[in-house]
């Protein structure tokens, strides 16, 4: 029973975790659109920068914890699953703590003409190389609930499978226009400034969408457990 109870508390939080890196991903978009209308433009930048970090740490945080939990449930054996995505999301926890450096030490003034750039280019490459994420931990957690009576499990199986399967996408090509982004900022290509701006502006809506990917699909673990 106390296992039952702490596997089920562990998910409810890992179910929070998805809807925190969300209203960062929120707050990060809020951020850029007030950069971009004018309004201090590279303190925001630089706010945003930190703000998407900590939401990109405790969204790679809460996977890798949901993973590391499936894996290796209390009292049984790890699952095997083929295109286990751990080391991805390592990469993804290290760049979000150092997209919170470089936008303190962008916000202390210290390059921030090039340190944001840095940061966009960093994230974008995160997202890419975890754009799979949240996909391969919908798939291991149904690899891990087989045998257990699924009868009602057709459609919110349906409706996480379809979000996950198309936050992959979403997250890839945002990853690469942020990458694109970045480096016409970093190369003095029109105003950076404002290409900063729109590659946080274009974060933060993908990981809103992923943090809802990301939410329902622990939800249905939650549920189906």
């Amino acid at each position: 029973m106390s296992i039952t109870s702490r596997d089920s508390a562990f998910r409810e939080t890992a179910v929070y975790g998805g809807l925190i890196d969300a209203i960062g991903g929120l707050a990060t978009i809020v951020i850029a659109i007030v950069g971009l209308s004018g309004v201090n433009a590279p303190m925001m930048a630089a706010i945003a920068t930190i703000v998407f970090g900590a939401a990109l740490l405790i969204q790679g945080g809460t996977m890798l914890s949901e993973y590391a939990r499936i894996m290796f449930p209390a009292g049984s054996t790890a699952t095997q699953v083929e295109g286990f995505g751990g080391g991805s999301l390592s990469v993804v926890f290290l760049v979000g703590v150092a997209g919170i450096v470089l936008g303190v030490l962008s916000l202390l003034r210290i390059e921030p003409a090039a340190l944001i750039p840095i940061a966009a280019i960093a994230f974008g490459s995160a997202l890419v190389l975890s754009s799979n994420a949240v996909w391969q931990l919908h798939v291991l957690g149904q690899e891990s609930l087989r045998g257990r009576s699924q009868s009602d499990l057709a459609s919110r199986e349906i409706l996480a499978s379809e979000m996950a399967f198309g936050s992959a996408g979403v997250q890839a090509l945002s990853g690469l226009a942020v990458i694109v982004l970045g480096l016409l900022a970093l190369v003095g290509v029109a105003n950076a400034v404002t290409l900063n701006l729109v590659a946080l502006l274009a974060l933060g809506a993908t990981i809103v969408f992923t943090g809802g990917s990301l939410s329902a699909t622990l939800l249905n673990f939650v549920r189906s457990a």
